[in-house]
């Protein structure tokens, strides 16, 4: 649940800008700088037809795509920011380690960036376990290797709060072991689809005869693979089935997982983790999966399984090997699945994994530098302006009863605000990164975070926790803390500085597009779900859970309805609770920015009135383009509605926005009043 731009992607050198710039003058003239959103105008859309283009469309003109990249955008510009800055504290850290951190950071870019080394070691950095996989004597000696491995999965395996008892850490399985991006690759019938399963048993092959296999048995072997993955996709859940809080919760005893997937002892898997002493309850999120793979287990031979193995063990590591190994990979699943022409030079990629790795340690130092005391005050400020605004917008609901108006007030008002940065930050000092090889490295950062995971349960839930670093460019509700995260990177726009940002923009980019749509995610179809605790808790009469999904219905149908590439067409289902997020956040900013003076003076800048620029404010958020491969990628496999469409999708539901552009019935952005989504 999290505004998505650019997943992962960090901001850098740009000052944050604040919410409310005291005393600042509204003017036309002495722009010191192209206007923050005037500047991305195309004149010649009629933003009452595509507000999206006519927004944003004059910089997309001036931006084409680059050849390393699937889509270019507002996250990119920070992000490239970021990386000028990030290069420079690695390479300072070479030159000149000065604690143990440094050290760590130096021993993880030095790895990354030594292609000679890379590049002669080829297959060797998981010739080991290549080795352990060909020695297994039967399927559980293999299960218990894919069990120790962070490369070779079967399901999905984490630690994580009990959705029920937000106290309790617990054990968790979910449905995976496949390797396209999810089921609907296996099965769905169009032709972007269809073409990238019909060229996926040659990739996998080609994958193989790395690990020392010979073409006709790599070709044999790949496609037992497939087959093997195409049974456990069919028992996989649908993107917007996952999305069903309560459908994939089921607390079992171990006892209880071992009779409905009896082919692994599950005792003993939990145990090949690392994990030594654990209730013995688990949560399982798809029950039927387990059968299958228990099933599929017995039913497949030893030799397929083996195969199936090494090939996950090749893609999971190929970032890491041979320029010759991660080409391949990135030929399938970079060219052909997201329409990208090259890589990222290798300081960028080595960038993006040490950001997995240790990027909390490079976020405290972003933190320092680039949002101080004075800026976190400001914004967790503007965060209480919007809590305000959805509390007088319960308040007032037609459709809700009293009853749930109160537990939902409670709600809200319990709401953990977290803006910035961390109060404390974690200890990477038991990571062992150090001179060896960068495959090892990775490994050692995944082995850390798996023994950090590890050691929370039986402990309580640290609710103060960050699952971002601060220097990210995004944000995120959690239900079970019952809170927003709001990284300092989420509060940048690119070149600009604090004075050079007026609240009509501020209140459109960062209170509506971020904060108004991550406090909205504790009410959305799935948020909603979850009590004042974090607890999965029935706290609505049924009447008003009607009232609602009567409502959130009008939504699906309304994105259900937008074609994006050739007939693709948005998941109105899967993308519901972002949807109702992205609305839920117009809504509040919009209420919040009409008490400030810059509205009540209605002074133009750069021409447009401050109306006008609350909207481009939040236009300005979703700044970008992306290629058809990236977008058919993106329906498949996200919950959030592709960038164009989370702007003219939620803004045809906007009474004021009709207003401030003069929408008339035969426009392109009007919807009849009676089809206007009316939910917060």
């Amino acid at each position: 649940m999290m505004k998505y731009i650019l997943t992962g992607a960090g901001i850098a050198s740009m000052a944050c800008f604040v919410a409310c710039n005291q005393g600042q003058k509204s003017t036309d003239t002495q722009q010191a700088t192209p206007d923050a959103v005037a500047a991305n105008v195309d004149s010649t859309v009629n933003p009452a037809q595509d507000f999206f283009d006519y927004a944003n469309g004059g910089w997309i003109k001036r931006n084409p795509i680059p050849a390393e990249y699937s889509s270019w955008g507002i996250g990119n510009l920070v992000q490239e920011e970021l990386y000028k800055r990030l290069r420079t504290i690695n390479e300072k850290a070479v030159e000149n380690p000065t604690d143990a951190t440094s050290k760590k950071i130096a021993a993880f870019w030095k790895s990354g960036m030594d292609s000679v080394k890379i590049n002669a070691d080829g297959i060797k950095p998981i010739e080991e376990e290549l080795k352990a996989i060909d020695a297994a004597a039967n399927i559980s000696q293999l299960v218990q290797l894919t069990a120790k491995s962070h490369n070779v999965s079967l399901c999905s395996f984490y630690i994580g709060q009990d959705a029920k008892n937000s106290e309790l850490m617990l054990v968790q399985f979910g449905q995976g072991g496949i390797g396209l991006p999810n089921r609907d690759y296996y099965f769905n019938t169009d032709d972007r689809t269809a073409k990238i399963r019909n060229a996926y048993p040659a990739h996998v092959a080609k994958m193989l005869q790395f690990t020392g296999m010979d073409s006709t048995t790599a070709k044999k072997a790949a496609a037992e693979v497939v087959a093997l993955e195409t049974i456990l996709a069919k028992s996989s859940r649908k993107l917007e089935a996952l999305r069903d809080p309560e459908a994939n919760y089921h607390k079992m005893a171990v006892t209880q997982l071992n009779k409905i997937a009896g082919n692994v002892d599950w005792v003993d898997f939990i145990k090949q983790q690392g994990i030594t002493k654990f209730a013995d309850t688990v949560i399982v999120g798809q029950p039927e999966f387990f059968t299958t793979l228990s099933n599929t287990l017995k039913s497949q031979s030893l030799a397929t399984w083996k195969n199936y193995a090494k090939w996950h063990l090749i893609n999971s590591a190929a970032s890491t090997l041979s320029d010759t190994i991660a080409n391949t990979d990135f030929a399938f699943y970079g060219t052909l699945m997201r329409g990208q022409d090259k890589q990222k030079p290798r300081w960028k990629r080595v960038l993006d994994a040490e950001e997995g790795a240790i990027g909390e340690a490079l976020g405290q130092l972003f933190a320092k530098e680039f949002f101080n005391a004075a800026a976190k005050k400001r914004y967790e400020n503007l965060v209480e302006e919007i809590r305000g605004e959805l509390k007088t917008r319960i308040e007032h609901l037609d459709w809700m009863s009293d009853s749930t108006k109160q537990k939902a007030l409670y709600k809200l008002s319990k709401i953990t605000k977290k803006v910035g940065y961390p109060d404390k930050w974690k200890d990477f000092s038991a990571m062992d990164i150090k001179d060896q090889s960068y495959y090892e490295n990775v490994r050692a950062a995944e082995r850390w975070w798996l023994n950090y995971q590890i050691a929370k349960l039986g402990k309580p839930v640290d609710r103060t926790e960050w699952d971002m670093t601060p220097q990210t460019y995004n944000a995120y509700y959690n239900p079970s803390n019952n809170e927003i995260v709001l990284p300092a990177g989420i509060f940048t726009v690119p070149g600009k500085r604090d004075e050079e940002l007026d609240d009509a923009v501020v209140y459109g980019y960062a209170g509506a597009s971020t904060i108004g749509h991550e406090i909205t995610h504790g009410f959305d179809d799935e948020g909603r779900q979850f009590d004042a605790a974090g607890n999965l808790k029935s706290w609505w009469t049924k009447e008003d859970e009607k009232k609602f999904n009567d409502r959130a219905a009008v939504m699906v149908k309304q994105f259900d309805g937008y074609v994006v590439v050739d007939s693709l067409h948005i998941n109105g289902k899967a993308t519901l609770g972002e949807n109702i997020a992205d609305l839920g956040g117009i809504l509040l900013g919009w209420e919040a920015f009409k008490k400030t003076e810059q509205y009540k003076k209605n002074e133009k800048i750069a021409g447009y009135t401050p109306a006008q620029r609350y909207f481009m404010g939040y236009a300005l958020g979703w700044l970008s383009h992306t290629k058809k491969e990236a977008l058919a990628k993106q329906l498949l496999t996200d919950v959030h509605s592709p960038a164009k469409y989370r702007v003219n999708g939620p803004f045809s539901d906007v009474d004021a926005f009709y207003e401030v552009y003069g929408l008339k019935p035969g426009d392109g952005m009007y919807r009849a009043d009676s089809t206007r989504v009316r939910i917060w």
